[in-house]
Order: structure tokens, then C-alpha cells, then sequence
């Protein structure tokens, strides 16, 4: 068996491989999902708020679907925000009730994302249902099943995390930084699991509050302190080489809030609360463990390769400066952002 130095100088080399294809996404979370609101004001009258990320793939465009019963009244108002463009307008769709209407989003499948339809009416209810590309239009009915909102939340939250770059990228670096041994991994993972569903749950349920620009800054950060531990020459390993987990689990809790925000934007159902936060952080989990998982795998499959030394010097340490080059990126355009 290979010396613990040779095994993880063995595991930067591969990690080099492993981050060129995150390398590539300048920002983060770029396919964040639309959000589509209709708030019944009067009979067959809704308000209509329809919110997408600014950014988006070249030529995809999406749009709202509204029944052919309904007209825009008025002029929409657009809201260009650092993340995110916001149309609000009214619509008429009398003598129509909303209730058996369909409501949809066009584009979806084109754009590579999701969008959330969420329905306000009159006596109170709350309905909410997820669309995709093949399934664009969504007809107003009774309250949506246990099992739908379980499934939609929970898809939800895999597809924020497989799509939120900053955040696989810190759980790539705390891979580096237990360098492929199971132990500290395991108990890595499950401290950063455990800080960011304390913070996600706190947030989610509005008790505590922190505004989105500044945590998404602080996400990029400790990225980036994460890629200077990697960094570091000394030539005894630190607090964080030894205890990885202390980094994780702090860290962990300012990752949860930036989840709680990804969640703030399309919201929680009415009566579903607890059963769609659980649903949102378990989906969370499997995608974060499916990034972990194809990490580990890809060590296992290219490591006899790797140890044949076919790789140049130089390679040990290109994950960890591109690890940093990238949390530096991500530093400046969210500062930027709060200017």
C-alpha cells in the first residue's frame, strides 16, 4: 500500500482531470428555476408574477402560457435585478374562474430548467406544482398530493445543487482535503451535511433572516479559504488537514443559507411546509452525494493510470490554484453585485 503523501499527491493529480468541466461555468447557479406566481384578486382576476435568472443559454427564451381565456391588462412592469428579471402584470379572465385554467411556462426544455407555478385564490388556498419542458402548462385544481410535493421538492433541491457550482466545488475541495481517505471523508460529508441543514431549516422557516447578496459573497469566500488551506506549504499539516470536519461544519451553515434563499424564491406550500423542506434538503443530499460518489468512482477507475507517474509535477497542484482562481472570479462579480 502506497504512504498517505504518495496516495494523496496521486489524488490532487486526479482531481486536475475531475475540475476542467466545472472549470468551464463562469457563475453560479445560472439555471436557477422561473418562478411563476398568479394571486386571484377578484373573480376570473389575477395579479401575475413571473420571475427568471438572468442568465440563460444562447437563443433560449422562455415565456408565460396564459389560458386562452385570459388577456394581459396594462402595461408589464419589468424588474432587472444583479440575478434576475422580474415581469408583473394583471390579467382578465372573466366570466372564467381561474380554477380549471391552464397556466404554463414556454421554453423549459430549450433552456435547460424548471419553473414553479404558484397559485393564490380567493378562499385561500395555496397550490404549487413544478413544470419541466415536457409538461409546460399546469391546469388549476384542488390541492396538490403528499406524494407530488415530496417528489417535486425533492428534484428540486438535486437539481440546485448538480447546477450550483460554488457549492460542489467546496465539497470538491474538502475531497482534496481529506485526500480519498473513507474516515475523515465520511465524517467531512456528514459535518458540512449537518451545518447546512441546520441554517437551511432556521431560514426556510423565518427564523432567521440574511439578505441573498452578502451570503452568496460569503459562499465564494469560503471557497476560496478553502483553496489557500490547500495551498498552504507548512510542513505540518494544520488544524483543518487534520480536522476537516470543523471547516465543513462552519462553513456548512453559511451554505444552508444560500440554499434557504434558492428555496425563498420559488417558496413552500400552504400545509406542506415541513413535508416540502424535508423533501427540498433530502433531494440536497442525494445530489451531493451522487457529485461525491462520481468523484470517488472516477478516483478508482483513472488511479492505476495516475500512479504511473504519466502526469507532469505541476498537475499536483493545478486543481487546487483552479479551485482558487475561480472562488477569486466568484468574489469579485458578487461584490460587484453589492455596490
Amino acid at each position: 500500500m502506497l504512504p498517505r503523501p504518495m496516495r494523496a499527491l496521486r489524488f490532487l493529480r486526479l482531481s486536475c482531470l475531475l475540475l476542467l468541466p466545472f472549470a468551464l461555468p463562469a457563475g453560479a447557479h445560472p439555471l436557477a428555476p422561473a418562478l411563476l406566481e398568479i394571486r386571484e384578486t377578484d373573480p376570473g382576476r389575477a395579479d401575475v408574477l413571473f420571475k427568471t435568472s438572468a442568465f440563460r443559454i444562447r437563443g433560449a427564451k422562455v415565456d408565460v402560457i396564459l389560458p386562452e381565456a385570459c388577456r394581459a391588462v396594462g402595461t408589464p412592469r419589468i424588474e432587472r435585478g444583479p440575478g434576475s428579471v422580474t415581469q408583473r402584470f394583471a390579467i382578465d379572465c372573466t366570466p372564467a374562474e381561474l380554477v380549471g385554467l391552464g397556466f404554463g411556462v414556454s421554453g423549459l426544455e430549450l433552456a435547460r430548467t424548471d419553473a414553479l407555478v404558484r397559485a393564490e385564490l380567493r378562499d385561500g388556498r395555496v397550490l404549487q406544482t413544478v413544470l419541466r419542458g415536457k409538461d409546460a402548462v399546469h391546469v388549476i385544481e384542488g390541492r396538490p398530493s403528499r406524494l407530488g410535493v415530496m417528489r417535486d421538492y425533492a428534484r428540486l433541491g438535486v437539481e440546485h445543487i448538480i447546477t450550483g457550482f460554488d457549492h460542489l466545488m467546496f465539497v470538491f475541495g474538502l475531497l482534496l482535503l481529506v485526500a480519498g481517505r473513507l474516515g475523515p471523508l465520511v465524517r467531512t460529508v456528514t459535518a458540512f451535511t449537518l451545518g447546512h441543514s441546520v441554517t437551511l431549516a432556521l431560514a426556510a422557516l423565518g427564523f432567521v433572516h440574511f439578505p441573498t447578496g452578502p451570503i452568496e459573497f460569503l459562499i465564494a469566500a469560503s471557497v476560496f479559504i478553502l483553496a489557500v488551506e490547500l495551498a498552504s506549504d507548512r510542513a505540518e499539516p494544520g488544524l483543518l488537514h487534520r480536522q476537516p470536519w470543523l471547516m465543513a461544519g462552519g462553513f456548512g451553515l453559511l451554505h444552508g443559507l444560500g440554499f434557504a434563499g434558492a428555496l425563498a424564491d420559488v417558496g413552500l406550500p400552504d400545509g406542506e411546509i415541513p413535508l416540502a423542506l424535508l423533501a427540498f434538503n433530502v433531494g440536497i443530499e442525494l445530489g451531493q452525494l451522487a457529485f461525491v460518489c462520481a468523484v470517488m468512482l472516477a478516483w478508482g477507475v483513472l488511479e492505476p493510470v495516475l500512479g504511473r507517474g504519466r502526469l507532469p509535477g505541476w498537475a499536483a497542484r493545478a486543481p487546487v490554484y483552479a479551485l482558487g482562481s475561480l472562488a477569486a472570479y466568484w468574489c469579485f462579480e458578487r461584490a460587484a453585485a453589492l455596490v
